[in-house]
């Protein structure tokens, strides 16, 4: 174990997961026992009230290890998980739940909130890919994917403009605002988009129109019922990383 990253580990069903912290980011890396140099690293990204360690998101990352052979990182976005809340992200999420309860569009707190925790949470992925990339089993040259919905679309669109060493990414049951909007139209990766058709706060029509704006030329929309608290895992393309990122 790298004793400057890594703060644990433990290998279960040859899955090692390692817990690492990088100045007030927390996360954690899960990888092949026998990962060799350029295994590829997948990073996901968690959604809004959530954390690193939320069940569905350790359950695809221990399936992209056992099933690709793949590397998957996590780290708590601002606020969340081990992360302590600030004042402000405080203030909009109270708005957030009040506009909800009674009934009243969220989209004007939702991109401020979101807006603000991207422009944190993007260098730190940057600064996380920067560290993880110097492990002998991953190496500088490893193909790097992102995938995330709802919050982590937030922050994984804007990091993958920022960021070329992602490659391929996926996204989807996002609250589309101008500045995302702005951003998909610089993403030319490969993406994969999840639409959820009958949300009641995010409409199919503005999931469409963002969906539109992506500039990849190699992008499908995989369309399901019901709302972004809900991804049938069946209708997820399993094999998207293992068609792009390849060693």
């Amino acid at each position: 174990m790298n004793n400057s990253l890594f703060t644990a580990q433990h290998t279960s069903n040859g899955v090692v997961e390692r817990d690492f912290r990088i100045g007030d980011v927390s996360g954690v890396l899960w990888s092949p026992a026998d990962a060799s140099p350029g295994t590829p690293l997948v990073l996901m990204g968690h959604g809004g009230g959530l954390h690193k360690r939320s069940p569905g998101l350790v359950g695809r990352a221990r399936d992209a290890v056992l099933r690709d052979g793949h590397a998957v990182a996590a780290i708590d976005a601002p606020g969340h998980g081990d992360r302590s809340r600030s004042a402000e992200d405080q203030y909009w999420i109270d708005d957030m739940l009040a506009e909800r309860a009674a009934g009243h569009s969220m989209a004007a707190t939702i991109a401020a909130y979101n807006s603000s925790l991207a422009e944190r949470a993007v260098p730190e992925w940057q600064e996380t890919l920067d560290a993880l990339l110097q492990l002998p089993e991953l190496g500088a040259d490893a193909p790097v994917g992102y995938s995330g919905m709802t919050l982590a679309s937030a922050i994984g669109i804007p990091l993958v403009v920022a960021e070329s060493r992602i490659t391929a990414a996926i996204f989807g049951g996002v609250f589309v605002y101008d500045a995302l909007t702005r951003a998909a139209r610089n993403v030319t990766i490969p993406i994969e988009f999840l639409l959820p058709l009958d949300d009641p706060e995010i409409s199919r029509e503005s999931g469409l129109a963002l969906f539109e704006e992506f500039a990849s030329q190699d992008k499908t929309l995989h369309a399901f019922p019901g709302s972004h608290f809900t991804v049938p895992v069946e209708r997820v393309d399993t094999r998207f990383f293992a068609r792009h990122l390849v060693r």
